[in-house]
C-alpha cells in the first residue's frame, strides 16, 4: 500500500461493504467477524457458502475491470463444510482453521474448497471444481483434499437471487500464479454406446462411473466427478479442451458394443495436453451376467490404467532437467517395476528417500519406500531384517495416521505383519485394504503368502489366481506366481512348483528369489543340471544368498510351515545354494 496507502484502504473498504457484505446477506450468511482485509462468516450450508463467494468474487472482478491493474485489489477465499465450537458470538475449532488454511492456498481473485464441500455442492451449482490434490496444511494434521472453484460470468450475474454449517474465511490481497494440473488427475470421459441400443445404456453409463469411483480410491489419484463427466455425454469432445476446462492431464474414453452373445470394450488413454494416445486396451468376452462382467471389466481397468498413469509420469519426470519429489517418486517406481534385484531395490529406495527429502508430505514415497524395505526381507536380500521391518513398520503407521484410508499402506503393513510372525494380523490388513479398494489385486495374493506362513499352503492358491482374475497383467504377476510356486514346493507338489517359477522367469527374470524356488525343486526332482543353472542364475542377481539367510527369514512358530520348510532347505541344499 505503499504508493497509495489512502486509496487502497478506502477501495478495500468499498469491496468489503459494497460488495462482500450483500453477498453475505443474500445467501443468510453470519459474520462472525471482520478484521482489516479478512474475515470468518459462518453459512447453514455449504451451497449458500459457496454461491455467496462466487457472488463476492464476481462483483469484485467486474469492479477491477475500471481500475488500473495495479489498483486492482484481489481477493482468495477458502471454505470448509465441518463442526464448529460456539463460544458466544464466536466459533472455532479444527474446521475453522481448515478454511482459513485453505483461504491461503487459493491464487488472487479465486476460491479453494474442501472435499467435503465439493461433495456437498456438486452439481447444484452453476461451477465447476477442479481438484489440486491432497494439501498439507500448516497446523493441520491429516492431508486435505482441495478443489478450485471456476465459474462462468454469465451464469453469475452481479446481485443475482439467491438459489435454493460452512465457513468462509474471506478475502485477503495477494498474487501467485494458477496452477498447473495434477500430475496424475483424469477425467472419465462418458463411454460411448456403440449401436444405440437404449436397452445397453445403462450397462455403459454403469462402466463410466464405476471406473470412476474406482480410480478414485488409488492413492495419489485425482479423478473429476461423475457428474461434471457426464456433462460430456453424447457430445463430440476435443481431450485438449477438456483437459483445459477440467484442469486434467489425462483423460480416458471409451465405447461399449454388444452383440448377439459378444461385449466389446475399449479404452483408450490420452494426454489432454498433446492429444496423443498412450494406451488402449481391448475386452471381447461372451455376454453372461452383465454386471459380473461389468465388475471384471472395471477391476481390470483400474489396475491397468493406474500403471499406465504412472509409467507415463515417470517417461516425463526422466526427462526433467530439476526433479521435484513428484517426478522423483515416479522414477523410483517405473524402477520398481523393472524387477526385484537387490541393486533395483537400492535405486528405488534412493528414489524415495531424495522425493521425502525434498517433501516429507510426500505419502506416496513414504508408503513406497516403506514396502521396499519390507520386500528386501521378504526376498532375502538384507541381513538387517529387524532393523528394515521395524523401519518399515513406523513409516506406514507414520503414512496411515495421515491418510487412514491409503489401501497400499494397509497392504504393506500386512506384508510386514506376515514377515514379523504376525501372519493372522497380515491378513487383517490385507483384508482392510481390500475394503478400501476392492480391485487392490495385491492384495489378495499377499492373503496367500499368509496363509502359507500359517501352515495353509493347500490355500494359496485359490487367492493367487482371484489376484490374477482381477489384474491378469499387473506388473506384480511374477511376483503372485512366485508365490504359488513356493506354496506348491512346501506342499511337495515339485511339477507344479517348476511351471507356476518358470511362468514367474518368463515375465520377469530379474527376481533372484524365484530362481532359487525354482533350483529347490527341480533338485527335488532329480533334474541337479537344471537346479544347478537356476543358484548361478539367482547369485547372478542376489550374490548374497545363501542357507542361514533364507532359515532366519522363513520363520514361523507354526509347526506345519517348519516342517515343509525343511523340503525347501533340503531341496536348495542340493541344488548347490552356499551355506553362508
Amino acid at each position: 500500500m505503499g504508493r497509495d496507502e489512502s486509496g487502497t484502504v478506502a477501495r478495500l473498504l468499498h469491496h468489503m461493504n459494497g460488495r462482500l457484505g450483500p453477498a453475505i446477506e443474500r445467501r443468510g450468511g453470519r459474520v462472525i467477524r471482520l478484521k482489516g482485509d479478512g474475515g470468518l462468516i459462518e453459512f447453514a450450508s455449504a451451497v449458500d457458502a459457496l454461491a455467496a463467494a462466487i457472488d463476492f468474487q464476481q462483483a469484485v472482478a467486474e469492479a477491477n475491470r475500471d481500475e488500473a491493474g495495479d489498483d486492482a485489489i484481489l481477493f482468495r477465499v477458502g471454505i470448509h463444510l465441518g463442526d464448529v465450537i460456539v463460544d458466544g458470538i464466536d466459533i472455532y475449532g479444527d474446521d475453522v482453521n481448515v478454511a482459513a488454511r485453505l483461504e491461503t492456498e487459493a491464487p488472487p481473485g479465486a476460491i479453494v474448497v474442501s472435499r467435503a464441500v465439493r461433495d456437498a455442492v456438486d452439481g447444484r451449482l452453476k461451477a465447476t471444481l477442479h481438484p489440486m490434490g491432497e494439501l498439507t496444511l500448516k497446523n493441520i494434521d491429516r492431508p486435505i483434499q482441495a478443489f478450485r472453484v471456476e465459474w462462468k460470468a454469465e451464469d453469475w450475474p452481479v446481485s443475482p437471487a439467491a438459489p435454493p454449517q460452512a465457513g468462509a474465511t474471506a478475502p485477503r490481497p495477494g498474487s501467485a500464479a494458477p496452477s498447473e494440473p495434477p500430475r496424475l488427475s483424469i477425467v472419465v470421459l462418458p463411454f460411448a454406446n456403440i449401436g444405440g441400443d437404449p436397452e445397453h445404456e445403462y450397462f455403459v453409463d454403469g462402466v463410466t462411473e464405476s471406473l470412476t469411483t474406482d480410480l478414485s480410491r488409488m492413492g495419489g489419484m485425482l479423478v473429476i466427478s461423475r457428474n461434471t463427466a457426464f456433462t460430456y455425454k453424447g457430445k463430440s469432445v476435443d481431450v485438449i479442451q477438456v483437459g483445459r476446462e477440467l484442469n486434467t492431464r489425462f483423460a480416458l474414453e471409451g465405447s461399449v458394443q454388444r452383440s448377439a452373445d459378444r461385449m466389446r470394450v475399449n479404452v483408450q488413454l490420452i494426454d489432454t495436453r498433446t492429444s496423443n494416445h498412450l494406451w488402449a486396451e481391448r475386452f471381447d468376452k461372451p455376454v453372461g451376467d452383465l454386471f459380473d462382467m461389468q465388475d471384471e471389466i472395471i477391476a481390470r481397468l483400474a489396475r491397468q490404467l493406474g500403471t499406465q498413469l504412472i509409467d507415463a509420469e515417470a517417461r516425463r519426470a526422466e526427462r526433467a532437467p530439476i526433479p521435484d519429489s513428484l517426478d522423483l517418486y515416479f522414477q523410483g517406481m517405473a524402477v520398481l517395476n523393472m524387477g526385484n534385484t537387490p541393486d533395483y531395490l537400492i535405486q528405488a529406495r534412493g528414489y524415495f528417500e531424495r522425493a521425502l527429502k525434498l517433501d516429507p508430505a510426500n505419502i506416496e514415497a513414504l508408503v513406497w519406500g516403506a514396502y521396499v524395505d519390507a520386500l528386501k526381507v521378504s526376498l532375502y536380500a538384507a541381513d538387517d531384517r529387524s532393523v528394515r521391518l521395524a523401519a518399515a513398520e513406523t513409516a506406514l503407521a507414520a503414512a496411515l495416521s495421515l491418510a487412514p484410508e491409503h489401501a497400499a499402506a494397509h497392504l504393506f503393513l500386512g506384508l510386514v505383519q506376515i514377515q514379523t510372525n504376525r501372519a493372522v494380523q497380515g491378513m487383517a490388513s490385507c483384508e482392510q485394504a481390500l475394503a478400501l479398494d476392492r480391485n487392490l489385486a495385491p492384495a489378495h495374493a499377499m492373503i496367500g503368502l499368509a496363509k502359507y506362513r500359517l501352515g495353509r499352503s493347500e490355500e494359496t492358491e485359490a487367492h493367487i489366481q482371484e489376484a490374477l482374475r482381477l489384474s491378469p497383467r499387473d506388473s506384480f504377476v511374477a511376483a503372485w506366481l512366485s508365490i504359488a510356486g513356493d506354496a506348491k514346493l512346501f506342499l511337495g507338489s515339485d511339477e507344479e512348483a517348476v511351471a507356476r517359477l518358470r511362468g514367474a522367469l518368463s515375465l520377469n527374470r530379474n527376481n533372484p528369489y524365484t530362481n532359487f524356488l525354482l533350483a529347490a525343486a527341480l533338485a527335488h526332482l532329480g533334474r541337479l543340471d537344471e537346479a544347478e543353472a537356476a543358484v548361478r542364475a539367482g547369485l547372478a542377481l542376489n550374490p548374497e544368498f545363501n542357507m542361514r539367510r533364507y532359515r532366519a527369514g522363513a520363520a514361523s512358530d507354526n509347526p506345519t510351515f517348519l516342517a515343509q520348510r525343511e523340503r525347501v532347505v533340503d531341496g536348495l541344499r542340493k541344488a548347490g545354494v552356499p551355506e553362508g
